[in-house]
């Protein structure tokens, strides 16, 4: 490639030149970056146990009001009112599970390993026979076999959780322990931390501790008794109409209802369709009356009622923190998105109140603008004609 010298004539011409770019890149800048990948590379390394400890803290912040109700009620020591919440929560959901896990288990399984037949029901089916020949309809059928043929393993992993009976027993001996010392430490650990900080910063950060752990533990213990109701009234329906796997459907209807949003609908494009190869249209429409108004009565009776405003942020920012948060933790980042979400939103809001203030200040002291009026239309007097 050549170009024109500017000091010479038309027909003169130069070879471009090349310039030479050197990068020197400081020994700091290397040791930062290597420091950096070796602590990416540690919390991949130890995620198992990062992730036990998020849900211990998770479950001492959830605990943290009915701790407060029941030192308040029976007039007990902090201490003593944590462990009565988490060690009989322990009892009691061990209790749950010695009388339902079986049941439920049982259920589930059966619905699964019958979901290749239902699939099949339902494109021999009148309604769906259109369906019967198509690519998606294929598709559906192959998944839910291999589903079915996997199901052996599926419950065992859902049971054995890391594969044997120790590891479960030591995850949920360090969960529970990790929530009770959490929840014993709290105070003086708020203590600490106000110690360390200035006396505005420190009352600050400590009424966004309370707000970020009342958020907490109120959308979560909202979330599971709506989750209950949940289950029980479409498992109910589908019992009432003659299910053979109501337990199971009811199972996934509760724990669908805790994924935000979209949980609901999941659950009636699982609900529905199994209702309609067992018993038909008619069961199939009930079904789906039903759960077209218990979401009604949910959104705008349950969820106002149990929970008032302790998540007040935007469904698009509830489908983003349940994306984001299920592609980094799995089904628990999905199920802890919401609360999660809402206290970065805290946190936010706290941190740009200053800013707020001003710019509100600023706005309110400039003057107001008047904009001219729009000239109206003026009838002119018309000259009178000669006589």
């Amino acid at each position: 490639m050549t170009q024109r010298h500017p000091s010479t004539g038309d027909g003169a011409h130069v070879g471009a030149t090349r310039q030479r770019v050197e990068i020197f890149v400081g020994v700091r800048t290397l040791l930062l970056v290597a420091g950096i990948a070796a602590i990416v590379a540690a919390l991949v390394a130890i995620r198992g146990a990062l992730l036990i400890v998020f849900t211990g803290v998770f479950i001492a912040l959830v605990c943290e009001i009915p701790v407060r109700f029941v030192a308040k009620t029976l007039h007990v020591r902090r201490n003593i009112a944590a462990a009565i919440v988490v060690l009989g929560s322990v009892v009691l959901l061990t209790v749950l599970a010695l009388v339902l896990l079986v049941p439920l288990v049982d259920s589930l399984t059966e619905f699964l390993k019958a979901l290749p037949q239902n699939v099949q029901d339902l494109r021999n089916s009148s309604e769906l026979s259109w369906l019967k020949d198509s690519g998606g309809a294929e598709n559906v059928q192959q998944g839910s076999q291999h589903l079915a043929d996997t199901i052996p393993t599926a419950i065992g992993a859902f049971l054995g959780v890391a594969g044997t009976a120790f590891d479960v027993g030591l995850t949920l001996f360090t969960l529970i322990f990790i929530a009770l010392f959490l929840l014993m430490d709290m105070p003086r650990l708020q203590g600490a931390l106000a110690s360390v900080l200035a006396p505005g910063d420190a009352a600050r950060t400590l009424t966004l501790w309370e707000r970020i752990t009342g958020t907490v533990s109120r959308w979560a213990l909202g979330a599971a008794s709506i989750a209950v109701i949940a289950g029980f009234v479409q498992g109910g329906t589908a019992w009432l109409l003659g299910s053979s796997y109501a337990l199971a459907l009811g199972l996934i209807a509760g724990f669908l209802d805790l994924i935000p949003t979209i949980g609901a609908t999941i659950a009636g494009f699982i609900l529905v369709p199994t209702i309609l190869a067992e018993k038909g249209a008619t069961a199939a429409l009930i079904m789906v009356a039903v759960i077209l108004v218990y979401q009604q009565v949910e959104n705008n009776v349950l969820t106002p009622t149990i929970q008032g405003k302790a998540v007040d942020i935007s469904g698009f920012f509830v489908m983003l923190g349940v994306t984001v948060f299920g592609a980094l933790l799995g089904v628990i980042g999905a199920l802890v998105a919401v609360p999660v979400t809402a206290s970065l939103q805290i946190i936010v809001r706290e941190a740009t109140a200053a800013r707020r203030e001003r710019v509100a200040a600023l706005r309110a002291a400039e003057p107001v603008v008047e904009e001219p009026a729009a000239p109206s239309a003026v009838t002119q007097p018309v000259a009178p004609g000669p006589a």
